[in-house]
């Protein structure tokens, strides 16, 4: 196994290290004694855990420009944080390498009415860029239960898509430009300089999805969209997948305005009952006795695009066992069951939370060959618990049982996913978690591109080493 160039940097410069640091940032921002540096050196999950020469937390880019030009100095590696919300271990130190979070960058620009889009800092979370929108009637356009944790920088750099993907996309068409700290400890803005500019390669979408392997994201121009007047939320007992994907279908034909279309499994909705004491609507209870999904679908607008939502479901779309909701109230109150499902979970144990997704036409598919995989390879104790974004085959798996360390149940899960004609990340990225299993879904030949960029950004391999990529 190749050696990390942090390694052995830690033990020869931790002292003139973190003296630097301070110098360029101040002492009270530089966080390096263990107690302390704990909260930095684990994920939300408690599965991923590792080890920090120390934690940095700059006050802005020029911050974290020299952070970066001192750790580059002393041979250590660089490790960005943002919200702390991911699942691959993406943002957590392993070998005694430096962690910047980036909580401090909060700068909020004029939202441009003309362009409709607003500068922010990348430490500024994903509920305060919807507020900043709301004034103008306009919202952020990528919507998530960690909105309140998970940060812009954060999404932008492992391209987050979340329940409102399905109409607006993925975060990387909501960048309209990023400004970056590169290896070398350069600021550098990778923007257009009108709405059409086609001068030479885009850079700005190449750092999108690298999970800060190949710059720190510092500021976001973040495109925005029109807000809804109005919203309908809908939640529908299913038999199975299989109807929940035929039923989807039908709904993206006749419902323009569709912005959600959740799908969990009942054992999901069923734990969320037992940890949360959250009761299902009483419609709802009887049919999910037997089994099933539940899919909650939404629509946002004006009075006649929603409207077309209720005009589906009364003319014969839904199944008997379904719960409308038009007040804001209520409407809540049916997301609640579906952004629960990740805190009943870890009130449960300590899940493998592998993001998949797999084409929508092959998930009843998964999810069977999944449970007969798990049942039989780790025993019938083993429980499985899935729900996610239906649209686009977006599928989170938890499976709880096996202890964290057991890599095996990854490994299984995640080539499934690929044997299914999916991939082994829909949202979350690769991280560290997964990097050995990237050949499942990129060839040789890809990776040896992407690593050749990778150089091309960072030729020491300073920034987040052991991410997207195996040692």
């Amino acid at each position: 196994m190749r050696r990390s160039p942090t390694a052995s940097a830690r033990g020869r410069a931790g002292g003139p290290l973190v003296a630097a640091l301070a110098a360029a940032v101040g002492s009270s921002h530089v966080i390096s004694d263990p107690a302390r540096l704990a909260s930095f050196e684990c994920d939300w999950t408690g599965r991923f855990r590792g080890r920090a020469a120390a934690a940095v937390v700059p006050a802005d880019a020029e911050q974290v420009a020299a952070v970066v030009r001192v750790a580059a100095e002393h041979g250590v590696g660089v490790v960005p944080q943002g919200g702390n919300t991911g699942l691959v271990g993406g943002s957590i130190a392993r070998h005694g390498e430096v962690v910047v979070s980036l909580k401090r960058l909060r700068g909020r620009g004029e939202v441009d009415r003309a362009s409709g889009s607003v500068r922010v800092g990348a430490g500024l979370t994903l509920a305060e860029l919807d507020a900043l929108a709301r004034p103008h009637r306009l919202a952020a356009g990528l919507d998530l239960a960690a909105r309140d944790s998970a940060t812009v920088g954060g999404l932008v750099a492992c391209d987050a898509g979340g329940h409102s993907a399905l109409r607006y996309g993925t975060a990387r068409a909501r960048v309209r430009g990023l400004e970056v700290v590169l290896a070398d400890g350069s600021l550098v803005e990778l923007a257009p300089r009108a709405p059409k500019d086609n001068a030479g390669y885009r850079l700005a979408p190449l750092v999108v999805g690298s999970e800060g392997t190949l710059a720190i994201i510092t500021a976001v121009t973040w495109e925005l969209v029109r807000r809804p007047r109005r919203r309908a939320t809908a939640l529908l007992a299913l038999d199975g997948l299989a109807r929940a994907v035929e039923l989807a279908l039908a709904l993206k034909e006749r419902v323009p305005a569709l912005e959600a279309l959740e799908f969990m499994c009942s054992s999901s909705l069923a734990l969320v009952a037992e940890r949360l004491a959250l009761a299902p609507p009483e419609p709802l209870r009887s049919a999910l006795r037997d089994g099933g999904v539940v899919l909650l679908c939404e629509a946002g607008g004006d009075a006649a695009e929603v409207d077309q939502l209720a005009a589906f479901l009364r003319a014969g779309g839904a199944p008997e066992h379904t719960v409308l909701a038009t007040d804001e109230r209520q409407r809540r109150r049916l997301w609640r069951f579906r952004e629960a499902v990740p805190e009943a979970l870890a009130r449960t144990g300590v899940p493998h939370k592998l993001d998949v997704a797999v084409p929508p036409s092959r998930l009843a598919e998964f999810d069977q060959r999944l449970r007969a995989l798990v049942g039989e390879r780790f025993g019938a104790g083993t429980r499985v618990f899935c729900f996610g974004h239906l649209a686009d085959g977006n599928v989170h798996v938890n499976v709880l049982g096996p202890p964290p360390e057991a890599e095996e149940v990854d490994a299984a899960v995640l080539a499934l996913a690929a044997a299914c004609g999916g991939t082994i990340s829909g949202e979350h990225g690769i991280g560290t978690a997964k990097a050995r299993y990237l050949s499942l879904v990129r060839s040789e030949r890809e990776i040896a591109l992407m690593r050749a960029v990778k150089r091309a950004f960072d030729p020491r391999g300073l920034l987040n080493p052991g991410v997207i990529f195996a040692r």
